[in-house]
């Protein structure tokens, strides 16, 4: 008699939710005195990790806190917001980590909008917070985080941190998810047009980025990471699951500075680390008395706008290895990475360099990364030339956009994630970007990448950074325009990069205008083109 396959059921034997808080309880149990985090003076075995996340998790669940609920942290790179990644969601509630730098109006809005029962805030950001509840039609409780290291804020809350965790218990019966499908965290994206969006993130998702991160990034056991990548950004890349998955140490770093890298890597002896292209710059721009030496390998992985083939040259001479990854809010972080194939190996250095900058293929977690005509959708050819929108499929896309049915549908169009990226897409499936779509200039019928034309600039020794966008052009429709933020003592003007520009792009790619200062940045190092454009108008 045949065998009917689906007649075997799931039972608790064989299946079992799929949860990145697995980890923790796995690592607290085979390694409890391993040091977990490291924060100045501060420091945690992952059993203290494990037993003040269960304690959180109580002590939200005495606070009225249920399965499903929003609990909202605004706080830096701290052991606190660590935690949180676990005992927020050890109690069933949703994480929703909160930028840093938004103002008041914006955080109001993410308070109210995804349904926040419960604040936990760094009292260094008291100025604002405190602006953003006295926004809102009703009131939410509050628990102070005072950290000593921090800059000194207003308490606005009944309850310090530490005083909220003794009121729970390390006893306290922990939940794991009804469904892997549940909601894990709540992330905003950044609202660079309009309200910014929820973005939800599930159980499984989260769980397979961190698996799907250990092989892609080579991590063995017991790696030590430094959180220079904020985790309210897509939760820090779900590195702080990652990191209890392979029983790393945490080095938490609330400013991110070129002397705080160094120091952490020559006196931490920290192994890997992420960041936005900004933070390379700021290594490559680091003065004598903020280097360090060291003699052990660092591995890095950088991503947010396509880095400058330049600076990744400059990055890797100092002793950093750098990898190039690719990712959205939408996508847990990254889902693509430049996997280093052994033929480029005998290639120059700048040949290299220019390869890294590449996006490169899908992460193993990622079922789908393509190129696809923005006309018919259809995958386009693997030549390097023609240009499309990326788009992904896979368990690291978000659920959906919370409460907003009309931005999903958008988003998830003919079974795939659109980015809003424009990419070519080249041999054995390595993608490379060329521009936002929007951000595409479109300059006498030509189309010119401003990724390109920025790639340039930073060949210039004077520039630090460059950001270059589209303005008005009578007779071009549209043509480049170079905002441009010089290292500290180097001098350049607008004639110089323009003829500098023209040596080495056609004459429609080149800048007509220059613009000299700083250039505004996301906490996460992102320069903010929308700003740019409002200065222009």
């Amino acid at each position: 008699m045949k065998q009917n396959y689906d007649a075997l059921s799931k039972t608790a034997a064989n299946y079992i939710p799929l949860t990145p808080l697995s980890f923790l309880q796995r690592t607290a149990d085979i390694f409890p005195q391993r040091t977990a985090v490291v924060y100045g003076e501060r420091s945690y075995t992952w059993a203290d990790v494990n037993r003040r996340s269960i304690k959180l998790a109580s002590a939200l669940s005495q606070r009225g806190i249920k399965r499903g609920d929003t609990v909202t942290l605004i706080a830096a790179n701290t052991p606190e917001l660590f935690e949180a990644h676990f005992g927020v969601p050890m109690c069933g509630a949703v994480l929703n980590t909160v930028n840093t730098r938004l103002e008041a109006d914006t955080i109001a809005y993410v308070l109210e909008h995804g349904d926040c029962q419960l604040l936990i805030t760094d009292s260094a950001f008291s100025s604002s917070v405190s602006q953003a509840l006295k926004k809102l039609d009703r009131d939410i409780p509050v628990v102070d985080i005072v950290d000593v290291q921090g800059p000194a804020g207003e308490r606005l809350g009944e309850i310090e941190y530490e005083s909220f965790l003794e009121e729970g218990s390390e006893k306290y019966p922990w939940k794991m998810p009804n469904d892997e499908w549940d909601a894990l965290t709540l992330s905003y994206t950044s609202g660079t047009s309009g309200r910014p969006k929820g973005v939800v993130y599930h159980h499984r998702g989260s769980y397979l980025m961190s698996m799907g991160t250990v092989p892609a990034w080579n991590l063995s056991t017991h790696p030590t990471y430094l959180y220079t990548v904020p985790m309210f950004h897509c939760n820090g890349w779900g590195h702080a699951w990652t990191m209890a998955l392979v029983a790393g140490t945490v080095v938490c770093c609330r400013a991110v500075t070129a002397k705080a890298i160094y120091d952490a890597v020559a006196d931490n002896g920290v192994t890997h680390f992420g960041g936005a292209p900004i933070v390379l710059s700021m290594l490559i721009n680091a003065t004598d008395k903020e280097k360090r030496e060291f003699t052990h390998a660092v591995n890095v992985i950088t991503a947010g706008a396509p880095p400058p083939a330049a600076v990744l040259e400059q990055t890797q001479k100092l002793g950093f290895s750098v990898m190039q990854v690719y990712g959205l809010t939408e996508t847990y972080g990254h889902v693509a990475q430049c996997l280093w194939r052994e033929e480029w190996n005998d290639l120059e250095f700048a040949e290299k360099a220019e390869i890294q900058s590449w996006q490169g293929v899908a992460f193993p977690m990622t079922e789908q990364a393509a190129v696809i005509d923005l006309g018919n959708g259809e995958i386009l050819p693997r030549d390097g030339t023609t240009q499309g929108e990326i788009v992904i499929r896979g368990n690291t896309v978000m659920k959906g956009y919370y409460k907003n049915p009309e931005a999903t549908k958008d988003a998830f169009s003919d079974g795939w994630f659109h980015s809003g990226d424009a990419a070519v897409w080249r041999e054995y499936g390595y993608i490379q970007i060329k521009d936002r779509l929007k951000d595409v200039i479109i300059s006498g019928g030509e189309n010119v990448s401003s990724v390109e034309v920025e790639g340039v600039l930073y060949r210039h020794p004077a520039v630090a950074a460059a950001a270059v966008i589209a303005i008005p052009s009578e007779k071009w429709g549209e043509v480049p325009c170079a905002f441009i933020e010089l290292k500290l003592g180097n001098n350049a003007d607008e004639s110089e990069l323009i003829a500098f520009c023209r040596e080495r792009l056609a004459g429609f790619k080149t800048p007509k205008r220059v613009i000299f200062g700083e250039l505004p940045k996301t906490a996460t190092g992102k320069i903010q083109k929308f700003l740019l454009r409002q200065k222009i108008g």
